[in-house]
């Protein structure tokens, strides 16, 4: 294994996806951490980061949280405050 070295950050995330993170972090046995670094990680490579079992699941979790969201909303999302989520 590599050693690396983790700093405490504070991310803020819509509140849906984070739910959804969640929950597959659970499913995988892994921390909400480790699972966005392995997203990063393969996407920087241009490689789908999750099989299809896991796609699936990940379809299961949005319909629970109900995260209508998708790719195309990435930079289109703004707070009901009036801030922008960029």
């Amino acid at each position: 294994m590599k050693q690396i070295e983790r700093v405490q950050t504070g991310v803020r995330i819509e509140k849906r996806l984070l739910k959804v993170l969640k929950g597959l972090a659970e499913h995988l046995d892994i921390s909400v951490a480790e699972l966005l670094e392995s997203i990063a990680l393969h996407s920087f490579e241009g490689r789908p980061p999750f099989s299809t079992a896991t796609m699936e699941k990940i379809r299961q979790l949005k319909v629970v949280y109900d995260l209508d969201l998708s790719a195309e909303d990435s930079h289109r999302l703004s707070e009901a405050d009036g801030g922008t989520g960029a």
